[in-house]
């Protein structure tokens, strides 16, 4: 037996002259005129002769041939039709190929040039990166029904119900790319999921705030000096929102004062005005820190491309079981200045970027307190790195200023 198997060489497969050679069990080489060639399988299957085609030889070894041609014997043997077979595992590839999670990365790529910052930051994909993918990624995408989003949605449906909407809406989105694939998608699916998961609490959600009695502690155990440590110091010193601060660029800082750019500033719609932040000592060291780890323009890189995401400062507090996140040091500022200071309310609002007073009354209002606000950071910086702050009294310097 061993001998009528076996019989080529990848010499004698090489320089066989046209026509076709036995390597034995079935298997044979058909040389064409040209010099290339095929593998082909002789196999009986419930009495009918089939020939099963196993590749060309350029593309496929002499071992590999034998590999297959055992494989797809053993297959025979138990009375499969070995090429019906083969049909159904490349049906199977194809469909683990357009795997939920797949085809939600390519729509996401496909959606950047659109998304401006949000794209490159990755706050679009977030709500299903966290809530739909753990549970739906390995799912192919044409067996993602409304039953299994209601299911993977519910726990979120009413506690976290902005969250649960965007995560449904993206959903919806990556649906529809699939359908434009040319895959078997429903895409009414997230649609009929939010008919069986009813109408939601509108209970609006305040992001959890870290008293502001706590954040020197919480500001002291930031220090090993990596990316998402110090940005997470800068973001409780300044004040700022996270995206400005996960984009900032070296060259936006001159000297003390740091300059977001307007279209970084949330709500400012139509003609945007670029926003001084005035950076305490404390805060310029920092920065200083954070330059060599700076990388395509950005003094906050990711590990991979682009800019550290809000995910991976947020995790870090999640790993340490805190239900604050990094947006809550705003309130954490807001509530310090309303509780220890005596600071008037268009400093205040300035100081978290917020717009004052109404448009007639902005377009006189020319300052934006940029020394008064320095004044404040100063204050809330010796409160965060442990020191004792005081009342501060900033009514008589705006006067002055006005």
């Amino acid at each position: 037996m061993t001998r009528a198997l076996n019989r080529l060489s990848a010499v004698t497969v090489k320089n066989a002259a046209a026509g076709k050679h036995a390597d034995g069990g079935g298997l044979w080489l058909h040389k064409r005129d040209e010099g290339g060639g095929q593998w082909v399988l002789r196999i009986t299957v419930h009495g009918r002769r089939r020939e099963m085609g196993l590749g060309s030889i350029g593309d496929v070894s002499l071992k590999e041939a034998r590999d297959e041609a055992e494989k797809w014997r053993g297959v025979a043997l138990k009375g499969l039709d070995p090429i019906k077979e083969r049909e159904r595992e490349r049906r199977e590839a194809e469909r683990r190929l357009h795997l939920l999670e797949e085809v939600a990365k390519d729509a996401f790529e496909s959606r950047k040039a659109e998304l401006k910052g949000d794209g490159e930051a990755g706050r679009w994909f977030s709500p299903l990166e966290i809530h739909v993918l753990p549970k739906l990624g390995k799912t192919p995408v044409a067996e993602v029904d409304q039953i299994v989003i209601r299911d993977t949605l519910k726990p979120i449906w009413h506690t976290k119900a902005e969250t649960a909407r965007k995560a449904l809406n993206r959903l919806s989105i990556c649906m529809k790319h699939a359908a434009a694939l040319g895959l078997d998608v429903d895409i009414q699916a997230t649609e009929k999921a939010r008919a069986l998961l009813g109408q939601q609490r509108h209970e609006p959600e305040n992001i959890p705030a870290l008293p502001w009695q706590e954040v020197p502690s919480f500001y002291g155990s930031l220090d090993d000096g990596t990316v998402t440590h110090l940005a997470l110091r800068l973001l409780i010193l300044t004040g700022v929102r996270s995206m400005p601060l996960r984009f900032c660029r070296p060259e936006q800082i001159d000297g003390n004062v740091w300059t977001i750019p307007g279209e970084q500033m949330k709500g400012r719609k139509g003609k945007t005005t670029d926003f001084r932040v005035p950076l305490v000592p404390e805060a310029m060291a920092i920065i200083e820190q954070a330059k060599p780890h700076a990388r395509d323009g950005y003094l906050f890189p990711s590990i991979k491309k682009g800019v550290i995401s809000d995910a991976t400062m947020s995790r870090l507090m999640e790993r340490r079981e805190m239900a604050a996140r990094p947006h809550g040091f705003r309130s954490s500022l807001r509530d310090w200045i309303a509780e220890t200071t005596d600071t008037p309310h268009d400093i205040a609002e300035m100081t978290l970027g917020h717009a004052v007073g109404g448009k007639v009354e902005r377009a006189y209002k020319r300052t934006d307190f940029l020394d008064q606000r320095r004044k404040l950071l100063e204050r809330w910086a010796a409160h965060v790195t442990g020191q004792n702050g005081q009342v501060i009294r900033l009514a008589e310097s705006v006067g002055r200023s006005g």
